[in-house]
């Protein structure tokens, strides 16, 4: 029988759990998934899009709000649910953080935004002065984190003609894959009590997103 010495042993152990550690951090600041705002009115689902992190409005808890405000006549009315309110936000350098714009529907302006993971349950917003964004407030985690997946990838403009179900491309910040993710590849995250189906998606595939993106 082969035995191993004990600092052998000791010495696997240890690297094991240097291994565990790293994997729980990378997950740890993982802003993609669902996120229920602090007052509890909505979810966004936050996802990465060629490489910056994009915020949808994915369920109200009163649903048929319209974007009224919207400097543009083309998207006033539009609804809020699927709509874009984190916008094409950029890696910090050297920190787990995004920067980027945020979208007020209540006045129809932009502000500028942080993001910032949390642990793996909560995701704070900074910087921005909004309805449901007061100053900076704390998301907490509803839904996984969300890996790429052959559907985004179409939104990073992929060859359109590419076969079904081929490999998204690599990305920098791409996490692990996880149960119940968004995209072609795997089912939808469980939806919030009284909201059946999902009528949001992949939201690289929403046009505001598709069109920014490519």
């Amino acid at each position: 029988m082969l035995h191993c010495p004990r600092s052998f042993a000791r010495t696997i152990a240890y690297t094991g759990l240097i291994l565990a550690t790293g994997t729980y951090s990378a997950l740890a600041a993982d802003p993609t998934g669902d996120w229920r705002v602090a007052d509890g009115v909505a979810n966004i689902r936050v996802a990465q899009c060629n490489g910056n992190m994009w915020g949808v409005v994915a369920w109200e808890k009163v649903p048929g709000g319209k974007d009224s405000h919207n400097p543009d006549p083309a998207k006033q009315g539009r609804p809020t649910l699927g709509m874009p309110i984190l916008l094409s936000m950029k890696k910090k350098p050297g920190a787990d953080a995004w920067e980027g714009q945020v979208y007020n529907a209540k006045d129809g302006q932009t502000y500028s935004s942080t993001i910032k993971p949390v642990g793996s349950d909560q995701l704070e917003i900074q910087g921005c002065v909004l309805g449901f964004l007061c100053g900076g407030e704390t998301w907490t985690r509803v839904g996984p984190p969300i890996p790429s997946s052959p559907a985004n990838s179409m939104a990073k403009g992929a060859d359109k003609g590419a076969p079904k179900g081929a490999p998204a491309q690599p990305q920098a910040a791409a996490p692990a894959p996880a149960p119940k993710t968004i995209g072609s590849a795997a089912p939808a995250p469980k939806q919030a009590a009284g909201q059946p189906k999902d009528p949001v998606g992949d939201i690289c595939l929403l046009s505001d997103i598709a069109k920014s993106t490519r």
